[in-house]
């Protein structure tokens, strides 16, 4: 089953809910970066979530996150869309530890217990949105609870998971976040939080075969559960050879000749998806003579 996320209310819309399959995404990642158990479990919760966050948005909307702990596996920077594709990376991909005292992945210890988390939105306005908040666990999904009450003032449940293979690869990955709305009754409180102390870890589910759908079943109750919409979701860069074209003709062409003398060519990496764009130097003169021509 390919990855999507599904957009829902509950309890007669006292709850509105998200849920997602990504484990194409964090394999995509996985790949692209060559990421490490313990990293692949951080990074691909955090692209798990920030799908989810994207498909909060509406239009042309966007958002950055980015997760800046103490630990050894440095920051997490995702970007996501308002269609739910997401793109990201961080920065030590090969960190990895044995299992924890729960016999999971130590992503406590590859991120660390303080720092901060970031979420910055393009809302197609003047001014940014920019909401910041301590990181409380490191766990990932407990931070972005803490950000969702504490800057967006919103009670919210969030959980994600990474199962990662004995060869590193991807075996599933999946989430939710259930949001409270304005008019929750402590009885609706209670019944999602005996539910959620009671469910299977979120990884499990989908290494089961559960849709999104059913996870939120089980979180809410099917008869509670009224289904907006169905996502199709991706992992998907926007970089491109024209874009490091554009980019490298516009350093000007005494740089340019610098690449041409000292080089032979350029080389440029994009961080997000590790594509690597190779010029030599007769593409290199080429952008010198379009620049010209332009001008």
């Amino acid at each position: 089953m390919k990855d999507h996320l599904i957009r829902a209310t509950a309890f007669d819309g006292q709850v509105r809910a998200y849920a997602i399959q990504s484990t194409d995404i964090v394999e995509e990642a996985r790949r692209r970066h060559d990421v490490w158990a313990t990293t692949s479990a951080a990074l691909g919760r955090t692209l798990t979530i920030g799908s989810m966050m994207g498909a909060m948005m509406k239009g042309d909307d966007k958002m950055t996150i980015k997760v800046e702990g103490d630990g050894p596996a440095g920051a997490i920077i995702v970007d996501a869309a308002s269609n739910g594709n997401v793109r990201g990376y961080i920065q030590n991909p090969h960190i990895d530890f044995d299992s924890n005292e729960h016999g999971k992945l130590d992503v406590k210890r590859a991120v660390g217990t303080s720092g901060s988390i970031s979420v910055v939105k393009d809302l197609g306005l003047k001014d940014y949105f920019t909401g910041q908040v301590p990181i409380v666990s490191g766990e990932i999904a407990e931070d972005f609870t803490y950000y969702f009450a504490n800057s967006e003032q919103v009670p919210s449940a969030v959980g994600a998971g990474v199962l990662v293979d004995t060869d590193y690869t991807i075996m599933a990955a999946g989430g939710f976040i259930i949001q409270m709305l304005p008019g929750a009754t402590d009885e609706t409180i209670g019944e999602i939080e005996r539910r959620l102390s009671e469910m299977k870890p979120v990884s499990t589910l989908v290494k089961e075969g559960k849709t999104p759908e059913e996870l939120l079943n089980t979180i809410l109750s099917s008869d509670n559960v009224n289904v907006l919409d169905s996502l199709p979701v991706e992992f998907e860069c926007h970089c491109s050879r024209e874009r490091i074209e554009t980019a490298i003709a516009s350093l000007g062409d005494e740089e340019i000749d610098k690449m041409i003398e000292e080089d032979g060519g350029a080389e440029a990496t994009c961080h997000f998806c590790n594509e690597v764009y190779q010029l030599t130097a007769d593409d290199l003169r080429d952008l010198q003579s379009t620049s010209e021509s332009r001008e």
